[in-house]
Protein backbone atom coordinates (compact mmCIF):
# COMPACT_ATOMS: atom_id res chain seq x y z
CA UNK A 1 0.00 0.00 0.00
CA UNK A 2 1.62 3.18 -1.20
CA UNK A 3 2.36 6.03 1.73
CA UNK A 4 -0.72 8.13 2.02
CA UNK A 5 -0.83 11.48 0.77
CA UNK A 6 -0.63 14.74 1.75
CA UNK A 7 -0.96 18.42 1.56
CA UNK A 8 2.77 18.88 1.05
CA UNK A 9 2.19 15.95 -1.83
CA UNK A 10 0.06 17.65 -3.51
CA UNK A 11 2.01 20.74 -3.98
CA UNK A 12 4.71 19.17 -5.33
CA UNK A 13 2.27 17.45 -7.72
CA UNK A 14 1.38 20.61 -8.87
CA UNK A 15 4.83 21.82 -9.20
CA UNK A 16 5.97 18.88 -10.85
CA UNK A 17 3.10 19.06 -13.08
CA UNK A 18 2.15 15.19 -12.04
CA UNK A 19 -1.97 14.85 -12.36
CA UNK A 20 -3.91 14.20 -9.25
CA UNK A 21 -6.86 11.52 -9.75
CA UNK A 22 -9.94 11.40 -7.64
CA UNK A 23 -13.30 9.98 -7.02
CA UNK A 24 -16.22 10.63 -5.12
CA UNK A 25 -17.34 7.40 -2.36
CA UNK A 26 -20.16 7.28 -0.58
CA UNK A 27 -19.63 4.06 1.46
CA UNK A 28 -17.80 1.50 2.61
CA UNK A 29 -17.07 -0.86 -0.48
CA UNK A 30 -16.63 1.96 -3.05
CA UNK A 31 -13.98 3.50 -0.94
CA UNK A 32 -12.12 0.16 -0.62
CA UNK A 33 -12.07 -0.50 -4.13
CA UNK A 34 -11.01 3.40 -4.40
CA UNK A 35 -7.88 2.72 -2.39
CA UNK A 36 -7.50 -0.39 -3.67
CA UNK A 37 -7.01 1.53 -7.08
CA UNK A 38 -4.65 4.07 -5.68
CA UNK A 39 -6.63 6.79 -6.07
CA UNK A 40 -5.16 9.90 -5.09
CA UNK A 41 -7.98 11.57 -3.13
CA UNK A 42 -11.25 10.79 -2.61
CA UNK A 43 -14.58 12.96 -2.18
CA UNK A 44 -17.06 12.20 -0.25
CA UNK A 45 -19.49 14.50 -1.83
CA UNK A 46 -23.07 16.41 -1.01
CA UNK A 47 -23.72 14.25 -4.37
CA UNK A 48 -24.47 11.47 -1.84
CA UNK A 49 -28.18 13.21 -1.82
CA UNK A 50 -29.06 11.64 -5.32
CA UNK A 51 -26.79 9.29 -6.25
CA UNK A 52 -27.36 7.21 -2.60
CA UNK A 53 -30.22 8.84 -0.88
CA UNK A 54 -32.44 9.69 -3.77
CA UNK A 55 -33.30 13.16 -3.05
CA UNK A 56 -33.93 15.54 -6.17
CA UNK A 57 -30.46 17.42 -5.35
CA UNK A 58 -28.08 18.44 -2.70
CA UNK A 59 -30.10 20.96 -0.63
CA UNK A 60 -31.87 18.41 1.78
CA UNK A 61 -28.66 16.92 2.56
CA UNK A 62 -27.64 17.15 6.31
CA UNK A 63 -24.83 17.10 8.57
CA UNK A 64 -25.42 13.76 10.14
CA UNK A 65 -25.99 12.31 6.75
CA UNK A 66 -22.82 13.41 5.74
CA UNK A 67 -20.60 12.46 8.84
CA UNK A 68 -22.09 8.88 8.77
CA UNK A 69 -21.28 8.68 5.04
CA UNK A 70 -17.73 10.23 6.00
CA UNK A 71 -17.51 7.23 8.32
CA UNK A 72 -18.04 4.69 6.50
CA UNK A 73 -15.73 6.16 3.76
CA UNK A 74 -13.11 6.58 6.03
CA UNK A 75 -13.25 3.25 7.07
CA UNK A 76 -13.13 1.68 3.83
CA UNK A 77 -10.30 3.82 2.77
CA UNK A 78 -7.83 4.34 5.92
CA UNK A 79 -4.94 5.42 3.80
CA UNK A 80 -6.60 7.24 1.65
CA UNK A 81 -6.41 11.31 1.96
CA UNK A 82 -10.10 12.10 1.93
CA UNK A 83 -11.92 14.92 1.60
CA UNK A 84 -15.66 15.77 3.72
CA UNK A 85 -18.20 17.85 1.77
CA UNK A 86 -19.58 20.39 3.91
CA UNK A 87 -23.86 20.55 2.93
CA UNK A 88 -25.95 23.45 2.46
CA UNK A 89 -26.50 25.40 5.23
CA UNK A 90 -23.64 24.02 7.24
CA UNK A 91 -21.07 27.37 6.77
CA UNK A 92 -24.04 29.77 5.21
CA UNK A 93 -25.03 30.94 8.44
CA UNK A 94 -22.55 32.31 10.12
CA UNK A 95 -18.43 31.60 11.06
CA UNK A 96 -18.32 30.40 14.16
CA UNK A 97 -21.16 27.37 13.07
CA UNK A 98 -18.96 26.93 9.95
CA UNK A 99 -15.85 26.47 11.84
CA UNK A 100 -18.08 24.01 14.36
CA UNK A 101 -19.20 22.16 11.44
CA UNK A 102 -15.73 21.67 10.02
CA UNK A 103 -14.61 20.56 13.11
CA UNK A 104 -16.85 17.92 13.14
CA UNK A 105 -15.68 16.49 10.06
CA UNK A 106 -12.67 16.18 11.76
CA UNK A 107 -13.20 14.65 14.87
CA UNK A 108 -16.29 12.48 14.05
CA UNK A 109 -15.17 11.19 10.96
CA UNK A 110 -11.67 11.63 11.07
CA UNK A 111 -11.12 13.24 7.52
CA UNK A 112 -7.87 14.79 6.38
CA UNK A 113 -9.82 18.44 5.10
CA UNK A 114 -12.95 19.58 4.04
CA UNK A 115 -14.53 21.20 0.53
CA UNK A 116 -17.28 24.24 0.93
CA UNK A 117 -19.16 26.09 -2.13
CA UNK A 118 -18.30 29.72 -3.19
CA UNK A 119 -15.72 32.04 -3.74
CA UNK A 120 -16.20 36.12 -2.82
CA UNK A 121 -19.59 35.12 -0.96
CA UNK A 122 -17.86 32.15 1.40
CA UNK A 123 -14.98 33.56 1.44
CA UNK A 124 -14.95 34.54 4.87
CA UNK A 125 -16.13 31.36 6.22
CA UNK A 126 -13.84 29.58 4.42
CA UNK A 127 -10.96 31.83 6.05
CA UNK A 128 -12.60 31.15 9.10
CA UNK A 129 -12.19 27.64 8.84
CA UNK A 130 -8.22 27.54 7.86
CA UNK A 131 -8.00 30.07 10.15
CA UNK A 132 -8.39 27.15 12.48
CA UNK A 133 -6.17 24.68 11.30
CA UNK A 134 -8.35 22.73 9.12
CA UNK A 135 -7.77 21.68 5.35
CA UNK A 136 -10.16 23.76 3.15
CA UNK A 137 -10.97 23.43 -0.31
CA UNK A 138 -13.01 25.78 -2.04
CA UNK A 139 -15.23 25.00 -5.43
CA UNK A 140 -16.18 27.40 -7.90
CA UNK A 141 -17.65 27.53 -10.95
CA UNK A 142 -21.14 25.41 -11.57
CA UNK A 143 -21.95 25.50 -7.29
CA UNK A 144 -24.40 22.41 -6.98
CA UNK A 145 -26.02 23.76 -4.18
CA UNK A 146 -26.54 27.74 -5.43
CA UNK A 147 -27.56 25.99 -9.04
CA UNK A 148 -30.55 28.58 -8.60
CA UNK A 149 -29.33 31.91 -8.81
CA UNK A 150 -26.72 30.83 -11.64
CA UNK A 151 -29.18 29.73 -13.72
CA UNK A 152 -29.59 25.71 -12.99
CA UNK A 153 -27.30 23.12 -13.54
CA UNK A 154 -25.08 24.84 -16.45
CA UNK A 155 -21.37 25.93 -17.41
CA UNK A 156 -20.03 28.95 -16.33
CA UNK A 157 -17.44 31.29 -17.29
CA UNK A 158 -18.72 30.86 -21.12
CA UNK A 159 -17.90 34.65 -21.70
CA UNK A 160 -15.91 37.31 -20.52
CA UNK A 161 -18.40 39.14 -17.99
CA UNK A 162 -19.11 35.45 -16.48
CA UNK A 163 -15.26 34.74 -16.85
CA UNK A 164 -14.30 37.13 -14.65
CA UNK A 165 -16.75 36.22 -11.72
CA UNK A 166 -15.12 32.71 -12.21
CA UNK A 167 -11.42 34.27 -11.85
CA UNK A 168 -12.14 36.65 -9.03
CA UNK A 169 -13.74 33.67 -7.19
CA UNK A 170 -10.50 31.95 -7.62
CA UNK A 171 -8.36 34.28 -5.82
CA UNK A 172 -11.09 34.75 -3.43
CA UNK A 173 -10.51 31.38 -2.34
CA UNK A 174 -6.91 31.61 -2.26
CA UNK A 175 -6.99 34.74 -0.52
CA UNK A 176 -8.64 33.11 2.62
CA UNK A 177 -6.16 30.23 3.01
CA UNK A 178 -7.74 27.36 0.82
CA UNK A 179 -5.32 24.85 0.30
CA UNK A 180 -7.11 23.89 -2.82
CA UNK A 181 -9.42 24.97 -4.96
CA UNK A 182 -12.27 23.06 -7.59
CA UNK A 183 -13.62 24.14 -10.76
CA UNK A 184 -16.86 22.96 -12.49
CA UNK A 185 -18.09 23.11 -15.55
CA UNK A 186 -16.41 25.87 -17.24
CA UNK A 187 -13.73 26.12 -20.13
CA UNK A 188 -10.65 24.34 -20.62
CA UNK A 189 -8.88 28.18 -21.31
CA UNK A 190 -10.40 29.21 -18.28
CA UNK A 191 -9.59 26.49 -16.05
CA UNK A 192 -5.95 26.21 -17.30
CA UNK A 193 -5.71 30.48 -16.86
CA UNK A 194 -6.69 30.25 -13.23
CA UNK A 195 -4.10 26.47 -12.81
CA UNK A 196 -1.64 29.38 -13.81
CA UNK A 197 -2.36 31.91 -11.66
CA UNK A 198 -3.15 30.54 -8.65
CA UNK A 199 -0.36 28.93 -6.35
CA UNK A 200 -2.18 26.14 -4.87
CA UNK A 201 -3.68 23.39 -7.05
CA UNK A 202 -6.18 23.33 -8.80
CA UNK A 203 -8.49 21.13 -9.44
CA UNK A 204 -11.24 19.85 -12.53
CA UNK A 205 -14.94 18.35 -12.15
CA UNK A 206 -15.63 18.73 -16.11
CA UNK A 207 -13.73 21.99 -16.83
CA UNK A 208 -10.86 20.17 -19.15
CA UNK A 209 -7.37 18.74 -18.43
CA UNK A 210 -5.26 21.62 -18.26
CA UNK A 211 -4.98 22.14 -14.48
CA UNK A 212 -3.72 19.81 -11.90
CA UNK A 213 -5.92 16.85 -11.54
CA UNK A 214 -9.12 15.46 -12.83
CA UNK A 215 -12.43 14.70 -10.24
CA UNK A 216 -15.44 12.17 -11.44
CA UNK A 217 -18.50 11.45 -9.51
CA UNK A 218 -18.03 7.54 -9.06
CA UNK A 219 -22.00 6.77 -9.49
CA UNK A 220 -21.58 8.54 -13.15
CA UNK A 221 -18.54 6.63 -14.28
CA UNK A 222 -19.22 3.70 -13.11
CA UNK A 223 -23.10 3.79 -15.08
CA UNK A 224 -24.85 3.15 -11.39
CA UNK A 225 -26.56 7.14 -11.62
CA UNK A 226 -29.19 6.21 -13.67
CA UNK A 227 -31.08 9.70 -13.84
CA UNK A 228 -28.68 11.53 -16.33
CA UNK A 229 -24.71 11.36 -17.53
CA UNK A 230 -23.09 14.80 -17.51
CA UNK A 231 -21.80 15.86 -20.71
CA UNK A 232 -18.23 16.00 -19.35
CA UNK A 233 -18.39 12.28 -17.73
CA UNK A 234 -16.35 9.17 -19.24
CA UNK A 235 -18.08 6.20 -18.62
CA UNK A 236 -15.51 3.46 -18.08
CA UNK A 237 -18.13 0.49 -16.81
CA UNK A 238 -21.67 -0.66 -16.77
CA UNK A 239 -21.96 -1.13 -13.55
CA UNK A 240 -25.78 -0.39 -13.38
CA UNK A 241 -26.44 -2.65 -16.21
CA UNK A 242 -24.45 -5.57 -14.56
CA UNK A 243 -26.75 -5.15 -11.26
CA UNK A 244 -29.81 -5.48 -13.27
CA UNK A 245 -28.63 -8.02 -15.33
CA UNK A 246 -27.52 -10.15 -11.84
CA UNK A 247 -30.99 -9.14 -10.44
CA UNK A 248 -32.90 -10.82 -13.49
CA UNK A 249 -31.38 -13.85 -13.32
CA UNK A 250 -31.53 -14.10 -9.12
CA UNK A 251 -35.33 -13.48 -9.68
CA UNK A 252 -35.07 -16.33 -12.43
CA UNK A 253 -33.75 -18.96 -10.62
CA UNK A 254 -35.85 -18.25 -7.64
CA UNK A 255 -39.02 -18.19 -9.38
CA UNK A 256 -37.96 -21.34 -11.25
CA UNK A 257 -36.97 -23.26 -7.94
CA UNK A 258 -33.15 -23.61 -9.56
CA UNK A 259 -32.05 -21.82 -6.41
CA UNK A 260 -31.13 -22.51 -3.97
CA UNK A 261 -29.35 -25.61 -4.84
CA UNK A 262 -27.47 -28.32 -2.61
CA UNK A 263 -24.28 -26.62 -3.47
CA UNK A 264 -25.33 -23.98 -1.61
CA UNK A 265 -27.07 -25.18 1.27
CA UNK A 266 -25.76 -26.54 4.86
CA UNK A 267 -26.30 -30.07 5.42
CA UNK A 268 -27.07 -31.86 9.09
CA UNK A 269 -23.34 -33.18 10.54
CA UNK A 270 -22.72 -36.50 9.35
CA UNK A 271 -23.84 -39.70 11.60
CA UNK A 272 -26.56 -37.38 13.13
CA UNK A 273 -29.34 -37.57 10.39
CA UNK A 274 -31.60 -40.08 12.33
CA UNK A 275 -30.87 -38.65 15.16
CA UNK A 276 -32.29 -34.85 13.68
CA UNK A 277 -35.22 -36.37 11.88
CA UNK A 278 -35.81 -38.11 15.32
CA UNK A 279 -35.64 -35.08 16.84
CA UNK A 280 -37.72 -32.99 14.17
CA UNK A 281 -40.82 -36.00 14.75
CA UNK A 282 -41.21 -34.91 18.54
CA UNK A 283 -42.81 -31.02 17.27
CA UNK A 284 -45.08 -32.75 14.51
Amino acid sequence: MPKKKGRLDFIRMKAEKEQVAWVTAYDFPTAQFAEAAEMDMILVGDSLGMCTLGYSGTIPVTMDECISHCQAVRRGAPNTFVIGDMPFGSYQINNSGAVANAVRFLKEAHMDAIKLEGGLRTAQALKSIADAGILAMGHIGLTPQSSGPLGGFKAQGLDPASARYVIEDAIAVQDAGAYALLIEAVPPELCAFIAAKLTIPVYSIGAGGPCDGQLLISSDMLGIFQSFTPKFVKVYAQVGKEITAAFREYVKDVHSGVFPDDEHSYHIRKGMEDEYLKMLKEYE
